[in-house]
């Protein structure tokens, strides 16, 4: 059965990078990223590592002057939750936290979700500690079923000139993990969670705004 569980944990993380699409946005500037994320698989004492490519979107100012308010906006594109791997069933993803940190040359003002679809009857929120801002998106998400993480956007003040507000992607390892999430898996008829880390392979500056 360990052998199966492995082997299950892999596959899982395979299908699950299977759609990717990406979501546009419009802006002053605008970049679209390929974003793949090392991911690390647990359930009854297993683990497997697989990887999972996104599509990150962002928009933001191409300018601002220093002590000046500015918007960020930062979307990944729709996934498809898989309904089945190696003749098992997958029952549904729960749990979803993606991480990102507060933009470098900048000060955190507000936070705000919009848009999405798909994703669960549990209300979606964002919350910032340390410098890291957290979305969590408790699900459930049934099998089958594409969802779009909702929106978010940052009100920030920029810093001094000659510097940039740069923003990016959380996580960098397994113990400092950008995403996690839980999907809940159906073993010889019994239901087993794989709870799920992972972190970006680079950190791709998803927006960029020149402080003037």
């Amino acid at each position: 059965m360990t052998r199966s569980i492995r082997r299950l944990l892999r596959l899982f993380g395979v299908a699950f990078v299977a759609v990717a699409p990406v979501v546009a946005t419009t802006g002053a500037a605008h970049a679209q990223s390929a974003v793949t994320y090392n991911l690390q698989s647990s359930a009854l004492g297993q683990t497997a590592n697989s990887t999972l490519s996104v599509q990150a979107d962002g928009t933001a100012p191409a300018s601002v002057a220093a002590g000046a308010p500015l918007s960020v906006a930062l979307s990944v594109g729709s996934i498809t939750v898989p309904t089945s791997a190696s003749g098992y069933t997958i029952k549904q993803i729960q749990n979803i936290v993606l991480k990102l940190p507060v933009p470098s040359n900048s000060t955190y003002v507000s936070s705000a979700l919009s848009g999405g679809s798909g994703y669960g009857s549990g209300t979606p929120t964002v919350s910032v500690s340390s410098g890291v801002v957290s979305i969590r998106v408790p699900g459930p998400i049934a099998a089958g079923t594409t969802f779009t993480l909702p929106t978010l956007t940052l009100g920030l003040t920029a810093g001094a000139s000659g510097g940039s507000v740069v923003s990016t992607l959380s996580g960098t390892g397994y113990s400092d993990p950008g995403l996690t999430f839980t999907a809940v898996l159906s073993v010889f008829g019994f239901s087993v969670n794989a709870n799920t880390v992972g972190y970006p392979t680079a950190q791709p500056a998803l927006t960029s705004t020149t402080i003037s």
